[in-house]
């Protein structure tokens, strides 16, 4: 396996001391904005060192080590007593969705609702809340926590919504349920054609109002998008809410054109902090100026990859499989794209500057991709590609992550989110090699690890304890499930910060605490390399820094 894949050694936490200057003469003591001292500093280096102290100059840092060894080489304008608490590398989410979190702000949150009416009553909360909006919208339902386990149909929202269009999506973004009212503004009957999704019918033939995912697009391509001002008001809300649980870089998987200029003037401004990954939809808009223009790389954006669909999501059945559902034995998911477009696509992205990054969830889905990687690239050393999510692997195609040097980008919250029900679709055997994170590690070196929010929530704590303990937050099972697949805490650890970074060719830029890069850190009350699992989720972000700013603070 080339070196480049092969997992950093696990060794010893170590009390490192090593800077960027080693005068210590006070009289040739160089200036810097800020000393943080008093911590127990994880630096995420390359031996996963410790330290107590580290100094940051224009943004970077510029030493590493003791309080008193940097006082004797830095005269810094402002210090800060960290209290004894812990400190990260900021945190990176390898796979969110920022832009569709910041703009879902005001929908109906159905998350966690334990039935079909529960959903009904949270919109009709919505609506009272927002009587004058043209759209009800809402997401986070999941079928599998209710009674029967049976997809909802349109026939309440009718009664209730008859002229307001209503949308709401299921947790995992590839099904959505539309009432009659939205049906008929996107023109659909029960003759429309469809192409890699479904646009389910009763047995007497009739509409459901349920879509998977294609078919969602025919109805959210409907719904208007909010004004600038809006928008931005929106951004910013979202970027408060990830500061606060520690994230300092995201992964944003999906973009268009006009949404990655709108985040990039906001930036610009100085108004939107945290510094983004953007992956492009591959519309024919992005593909022709982006190819055309090369890969963006900003102090704070990176534009230098496509975000492909190969099929749908495990729980709605739109995850293309091998062989069929345990528990639908008629049906095998299917893909979103016919693989002759899946190849045209990576031929042309092989011949440029830009990754590709594929979601795929079934079997079928992630062999028919791994192997289009493989003849796309020919040996091209490097290039990163990745596979979004990357599920449930076939152990015949597991090795070629190593052999084709392509990165597993997954998200722990999945396997502790559907182990419930994971295994009713899957069946035993099929189960084994899938939300296999640890062997995927070994494969390729590295995990990049991200929470998809808002199919997830946003705190990256939630993944670090769902990577290493395998637990829901009621810390269930006993003993995690499948707990072979657990990463190690250093390993999770690296997964969302330099191991993120690297997955997005920023690893000399971000992603650990020494001299020459960005400093963005992460103050936590909880040491998550030593604390019990079950105190984990419960880690309290005390700040939140950027480029050496303070961008988050707890209210004392």
């Amino acid at each position: 396996m080339p070196s480049r894949f092969r997992p950093f050694l696990a060794l010893p936490l170590l009390a490192a001391g090593f800077s960027a200057c080693q005068s210590t003469s006070s009289g040739n003591r160089q200036p810097a904005d800020l000393l943080v001292y008093n911590a127990t500093v994880y630096t995420v280096d390359s031996v996963f060192s410790t330290a107590q102290a580290f100094a940051v100059k224009d943004g970077k840092f510029v030493g590493v080590g003791t309080a008193e060894d940097l006082r004797g080489q830095f005269q810094a304008q402002q210090e800060v007593d960290a209290g004894g608490q812990f400190i990260y590398p900021g945190f990176y989410d390898a796979h969110c969705h920022f832009y569709r979190y910041a703009l879902g702000l005001r929908d109906a949150d159905l998350g966690g609702t334990d039935s079909w009416p529960q959903v009904v009553g949270k919109l009709s909360e919505q609506r009272q809340q927002y009587p004058q909006a043209a759209w009800l919208t809402g997401r986070g339902w999941d079928q599998n926590d209710w009674p029967g386990k049976q997809f909802p149909t349109k026939d309440t929202l009718d009664a209730l919504f008859p002229n307001t269009p209503v949308f709401i999506v299921r947790v995992d973004g590839h099904a959505a349920l539309v009432n009659q009212k939205a049906l008929d503004l996107a023109g659909i009957t029960a003759r429309t054609p469809i192409s890699g999704g479904v646009i389910t019918k009763d047995a007497q033939g009739r509409l459901t109002g349920l879509l998977v995912d294609n078919a969602v697009d025919l109805v959210s391509g409907k719904i208007p998008e909010p004004g600038a001002a809006e928008a931005e008001a929106m951004l910013l809300e979202a970027q408060q809410r990830c500061l606060a649980v520690g994230l300092t870089s995201m992964a944003d998987a999906g973009l268009e054109k006009a949404n990655v200029e709108r985040l990039d003037q906001l930036q610009q401004a100085g108004k939107l902090k945290v510094r983004l990954y953007a992956m492009l939809a591959p519309t024919k808009e992005n593909k022709d100026f982006y190819l055309k223009n090369g890969p963006i790389f900003k102090d704070r954006l990176t534009v230098s990859s496509f975000k492909v669909y190969a099929d749908g999501a495990l729980g709605s059945r739109g995850a293309c499989l091998v062989h069929p559902y345990s528990d639908k034995p008629q049906e095998t998911g299917f893909l979103l794209s016919t693989e002759k477009e899946f190849r045209a696509l990576a031929r042309l992205l092989a011949a440029s500057k830009f990754q590709m990054n594929t979601h795929a969830i079934g079997d079928s889905a992630n062999r028919i991709i791994l192997n289009i990687y493989g003849e796309a690239l020919k040996g091209q050393p490097d290039r990163r590609w990745r596979i979004e999510h990357a599920q449930v692997i076939t152990p015949a195609d597991m090795p070629k992550f190593g052999q084709f040097g392509i990165v597993p980008s997954v998200q722990p919250t999945h396997a502790t989110s559907d182990m419930y029900w994971a295994g009713e679709r899957l069946g035993v055997e099929r189960l084994k090699t899938a939300y296999a994170y640890e062997q995927l590690r070994k494969q390729y070196g590295q995990v990049a690890l991200g929470s998809d929010f808002p199919v997830e929530a946003i705190n990256p704590l939630f993944g670090f304890h769902a990577a290493v303990a395998r637990q829901d937050a009621q810390n269930y099972p006993a003993g995690g499930f499948q707990p072979e697949n657990a990463l190690s805490r250093p390993d999770a650890l690296r997964g969302m910060t330099t191991w993120a970074a690297h997955a997005a060719f920023e690893e000399k830029q971000k992603g650990s605490i020494k001299p020459g890069m960005a400093a963005d850190f992460v103050v936590l009350d909880t040491d998550l390399l030593k604390a019990p699992n079950e105190q984990l989720r419960g880690a309290q972000v005390q700040q939140t820094w950027i480029a050496g700013e303070k961008v988050f603070s707890v209210k004392k």
